[in-house]
């Protein structure tokens, strides 16, 4: 039985916290325009933290989207690889590569060294659960020069360096590892954050989990951000998030919800197409639809629906498969897989149908699914949870189906690992509990691709291989809003949801 790794629940506690498109900096697309800088910022992020932002599950995001947290590269608009901390790499053989640092410090004063660098990717892989970016991954580090670092990987990886853009794989200073009593040699306990970053901000103070506050990072190698620092609130419910922005209370405004569009004026929303499909995953091991024909009967039901027009108020694309129009290798693409059973007859099969309220169309969603399987003779029982308290459970198998929202493209920057982690008989993310070994064979078969074109066209047939299955049936492709004051320029509007305030980030 392949393992179940939860990653809104990570085991590693931190120490306790202290109570027109032009290109930005790195690169990534933000609203241009004049405007002063050199004052805080006010912002509402919509999940808060869930692991008292530790660095090795969900809460990485939270972290490189506000700007404390960098890792050795980061994505750029193609889905490629870039220099961040490291400047340069070469490949030196099919499991190594060799990455040179740029001259660059932590946030405690301290300077980002090889040895510092190894380090943090080290503990990152005695994590225990694992980071997404390493799942079913061997990876070494060694400091070999004066500004090189080696990273091996237990096998051959051909995309080692889009898996170290992962936020998960940041990199702190030593003082962010601690250890204590009990733990073997080298084995972190807690991590912390705080002031052991290498990004624009600095985190300073959290109030559990309604509030932060950050501090720009005045020795930031990537040049003085023009705010001086940022005011955070974790607004969980989107109305009241954009609430929070209508009247003034924050600068920008997160995630806003479809049905909160019309209540702001137009010249505050920003619409971002992303890497993000919202799907139903049907529970392949047990129940109804460990039956191949009951599992094409629901996606003949819920398939070609209008949602990105109803549910999404035209904010969405209809869903066409596992990866969406936001990444320019798939934009097009419309698998179209053959060899399906034929759809039973369903006569009053009970099911559990679940999803979760943190992104608010999906309950929306998950009703109007209901509603359809119904009328094809589903008994549907529809449970709404929060994130947190929805995942453990999800990945158990312990709904027949689910709801859910998932950017293909957050953990690794890589489509062939995300299909690995979400459809193989070892994934740690399968939500539909798929074990299919001709998926298994067209995953591997992509993973040893190692040009990008290649890897591509290799994913997009294993994509095809998933979709036979009738484990996941594609719903839409989710276009963000985001809320922006009038007077606030450089929010980052990235496709893979891994930033949203930089350098340029201003009122």
């Amino acid at each position: 039985m392949h393992s179940v790794r939860r990653r809104w629940a990570a085991a590693l506690l931190l120490l306790p916290l202290l109570a027109g498109c032009f290109a930005a900096r790195d690169g990534s697309p933000y609203d241009a325009g004049a405007g002063a800088g050199g004052g805080r910022l006010r912002v509402a992020m919509a999940f808060p933290p869930a692991e008292r932002f530790s660095p090795y599950g969900a809460d990485a995001t939270l972290l490189s989207r506000l700007g404390v947290t960098e890792g050795l590269t980061r994505l750029d608009g193609n889905g490629g690889a870039v220099p961040a901390l490291a400047e340069s790499w070469t490949r030196e053989s099919g499991r190594s590569w060799v990455f040179t640092l740029r001259e660059a410090r932590f946030q405690d004063g301290t300077e980002v060294t090889p040895a510092a660098v190894a380090d943090a990717l080290t503990h990152a892989t005695r994590a225990d659960p694992p980071p997404a970016a390493l799942t079913g991954v061997a990876l070494t580090a060694e400091a070999v020069g004066e500004r090189r670092v080696r990273v091996t990987a237990g096998t051959a990886d051909p995309a080692l360096p889009l898996r170290l853009s992962s936020p998960s794989l940041a990199v702190l200073s030593p003082k962010a590892y601690r250890t204590k009593a009990g733990t073997r040699r080298g084995e972190t306990a807690t991590v912390d954050p705080v002031g052991t970053a290498t990004g624009p901000f600095t985190l300073t103070r959290a109030t559990g989990t309604t509030r932060a506050t950050l501090h720009r990072f005045d020795d930031y190698w990537g040049g003085l951000a023009h705010a001086s620092g940022l005011d955070v609130r974790f607004i969980a419910d989107g109305t009241a998030r954009t609430n929070a922005l209508r009247s003034g209370e924050v600068d920008m405004a997160e995630a806003v919800p479809v049905s909160q569009a019309a209540t702001l004026d137009k010249a505050t929303l920003r619409e971002v197409p992303t890497a993000r499909t919202t799907a139903l995953f049907l529970n392949t091991r047990s129940g109804p639809f460990a039956d191949p024909a009951v599992r094409a009967a629901a996606r003949e039901t819920v398939g070609g629906s209008a949602l990105a027009e109803d549910v999404y108020e035209g904010h969405a694309d209809t869903g066409r498969g596992l990866f969406g129009p936001a990444l320019t290798w798939a934009a097009g693409e419309r698998p179209r897989p053959s060899g399906r059973p034929a759809a039973a007859r369903v006569r009053n099969a009970s099911i559990t149908l679940a999803t979760y309220d943190n992104r608010p169309e999906l309950p929306e969603v998950a009703q109007v699914l209901q509603q359809r399987l119904r009328k094809a003779g589903f008994g549907v029982k529809l449970e709404v949870r929060e994130y947190s308290r929805l995942e453990s459970d999800a990945l158990a198998g312990k709904f027949d189906a689910v709801v859910a929202a998932r950017n293909t493209m957050l953990d690794t920057g890589d489509p062939v690992s995300y299909l690995a982690d979400d459809f193989t008989c070892d994934g740690g993310y399968n939500l539909a509990r798929v074990c299919d070994e001709a998926v298994d064979r067209a995953v591997a078969e992509a993973a040893s691709r190692p040009d990008d074109a290649a890897r591509h066209r290799a994913a997009l047939a294993a994509q095809t291989a998933v979709l036979r299955t009738d484990g996941v049936v594609p719903l839409v492709h989710q276009r963000i809003l985001h809320g922006v004051g009038a007077s606030v320029r450089g929010v980052i509007l990235d496709p893979y949801e891994r930033t949203f305030v930089g350098t340029g980030t201003r009122r």
